[in-house]
């Protein structure tokens, strides 16, 4: 049983990318949107093992999803996506606690790292 998920992320090239990283990597991407509202909406109808959110998006950003998925189920997985390393956007994931925080430009190692150890979700190989 391979992890599913979904990823808000507003940039069409970013997401197109990642999305076939994690599916290369036996991960099955259940939904693609472009914004935190879409993100909310996609979680309460496909209910993914794990959420990628990117934190700044139009519209409605990945904080206001990240509370709102939150609110639906509090044990949630959730991952922040940012290229924003400044104090401000550090203490607000502190704040707010998501489930782990990976800064762009990512390592695919990095990801699946932080998948199996701090999230404790199997990757199912393709063997």
């Amino acid at each position: 049983m391979s992890i599913s998920c979904i990823i808000a992320e507003d940039d069409p090239i970013n997401l197109k990318l990642f999305s076939e990283l994690l599916e290369i990597n036996g991960i099955s991407v259940l939904d693609k949107v472009t914004n935190g509202k879409e993100a909310v909406a996609s979680f309460e109808a496909f209910n993914p093992d794990v959420v990628f959110l990117d934190v700044m998006m139009p519209e409605v950003d990945g904080v206001y999803a990240l509370e709102q998925i939150r609110k639906i189920n509090p044990s949630s997985k959730v991952v922040m996506v940012t290229a924003d390393t400044s104090e401000e956007t550090e203490q607000l994931m502190e704040k707010l606690k998501p489930s782990a925080v990976i800064h762009k430009p990512y390592e695919i190692i990095t990801l699946l790292h932080i998948l199996e150890n701090e999230l404790e979700l199997k990757i199912s190989s393709s063997d």
